[in-house]
């Protein structure tokens, strides 16, 4: 199965912040849309992640005196990312050996998506799901 796949089911839409964004609205950005990573940049571009890995990461070094810091400082700016036609299991594979919990989709140089280990969770389970329900029926017609 390709990436491709998930996004054609959970949509293409990501949340963006401007890197000029402090991190206090960062936080609010992910508070009201109930996600914990905000891609960094804007019209298709990446410039980094912003993610509640780095929030943590940021209040342990400086304190909350770091809210009203630029998102820019605190980023993740080297950014792995996938295309469309990647292997749903190679992808799963880069995600758990790099310890990435986000990862955008990039459609020639361009932002199209962005997965979440969630959304592979989700979609591994109902694979499973499928099989199962069709190992029952096999038996059933036996």
């Amino acid at each position: 199965m390709r990436v491709s796949s998930i996004l054609n089911t959970k949509g293409r839409d990501v949340i963006c912040v401007a890197p000029d964004n402090t991190i206090a609205e960062a936080i609010a950005i992910l508070t009201r849309h109930r996600i914990s990573a905000v891609v960094v940049g804007g019209a298709g571009q990446i410039e980094g992640i912003f993610s509640e890995r780095d929030v943590i990461y940021a209040l342990a070094e400086e304190g909350e005196s770091v809210l009203g810091e630029r998102v820019s400082l605190y980023m993740t700016a080297d950014v792995i990312s996938c295309a469309p036609d990647d292997d749903l299991t190679e992808v799963m594979r880069t995600m758990t050996e790099r310890r990435i919990r986000h990862l955008p989709v990039l459609e020639d140089r361009v932002l199209a998506g962005i997965l979440s280990i969630g959304d592979l969770v989700k979609y591994r389970l109902g694979e499973l799901e499928n099989d199962a329900e069709a190992l029952r029926e096999y038996i059933a017609q036996a």
